[in-house]
């Protein structure tokens, strides 16, 4: 998949496209119930495809204070976009230029004259330009005057659709708070993850039995709530690609380590399983989460803590054996 910020950098042979736009964030299952649209709808004008989304939540740039915490990083949701079959991902940056913009001079400017869409597929609760006052209706009014059609994908509810919750990334940050991953994973199709850098900590871990993979504050992607998890460790390859590459089951730790109470920020910390030669200091890591095993609690002293420690160990073992592949998320 092509990954560009504007449509100028795009192959002068690109030719006609099928264009899907929205923010994406954790590339859900309503997400790809409109890039599945996408793709059919592609394959019967021989186009090629195209998501068209942004580097951030344009809240961030329009109301920060009303902007909720991303479920994934962009170069995360870049991943996901490219696991769906895309031929392209649009990233624009959405800053106070772009959101100045008009919606009539976002639909020539990027649809038509960038693009060259004959097709455009949007959610129901669509806004776009200047001030939101772009919409489903009016992009399909100007479709009419530029030559391309456009496409309403209803959202996807669970359960009946008249009464069923509709399934977006505010339910999805809502189940990760509780540290429901496995209810998560089944709305977005896929374990959920977080990614960063891999960081120096205490070394703690390694002194009882157990190290770790620490992983640097940045990170990006919702982090879950505290507790214990199983999940698996995927490393990314050194040359900066962002295909998942080696993974590895792990038991997985978010929190402060209250039993020691000298840890001020929460800490995503991994255990690889059966694996203690493992160098990944400065290389860059998703970790994600498949299970819950027990909540964040204050053990006393060393002891309790190790013999926990390794039965959760074991639990995860357990648990990541009796799943399919599939829970290893970007992995096919």
């Amino acid at each position: 998949m092509i990954v560009v910020g504007d449509p100028s950098e795009l192959p002068s042979d690109f030719g006609d496209t099928v264009v899907a736009i929205g923010k994406f964030d954790g590339v859900h299952a309503g997400h790809r119930t409109i890039i599945d649209h996408l793709l059919i709808d592609a394959a019967s004008c021989d186009a090629r495809t195209v998501a068209v989304t942004f580097d951030r939540n344009p809240l961030a740039t329009i109301a920060p204070e009303h902007c909720p915490e991303p479920v994934v990083g962009v170069g995360q949701k870049i991943d996901l976009l490219a696991a769906t079959g895309l031929d392209a991902t649009l990233v624009l940056e959405f800053d106070q230029r772009l959101a100045a913009v008009p919606a009539e001079e976002f639909v020539r400017r990027y649809l038509v004259d960038g693009l060259r869409a004959t097709r455009v597929l949007v959610g129901e609760d669509f806004r776009f330009g200047q001030g939101g006052k772009g919409n489903p209706d009016m992009l399909a009014e100007m479709g009419k005057e530029h030559g391309f059609t456009v496409a309403v994908i209803a959202d996807v509810a669970s359960g009946d659709q008249a009464t069923g919750r509709r399934v977006s990334s505010t339910w999805i940050r809502e189940l990760l708070a509780e540290g429901d991953v496995e209810r998560a994973a089944k709305i977005l199709g896929h374990a959920h993850a977080v990614r960063g850098r891999v960081v120096r900590g205490l070394q703690r871990g390694r002194e009882l039995g157990f190290p770790t993979v620490n992983l640097a504050p940045d990170l990006t992607g919702f982090v879950p709530a505290d507790g214990v998890y199983a999940g698996w460790v995927a490393v990314m390859p050194p040359d900066g690609d962002l295909a998942i590459g080696a993974q590895f089951p792990a038991a997985i730790s978010v929190g402060t380590n209250p039993t020691f109470d000298d840890v001020p920020e929460r800490v995503v910390e991994a255990h690889v399983l059966g694996r203690y030669d493992l160098d990944l200091y400065d290389r860059t890591v998703d970790v994600s989460f498949s299970y819950r095993i027990r909540g964040m609690v204050a053990f006393d002293g060393m002891e309790p803590l190790k013999a926990q420690m390794q039965n959760d160990v074991e639990t995860a073992w357990s648990l990541l054996r009796s799943r399919p592949r599939a829970i290893r998320g970007l992995m096919p």
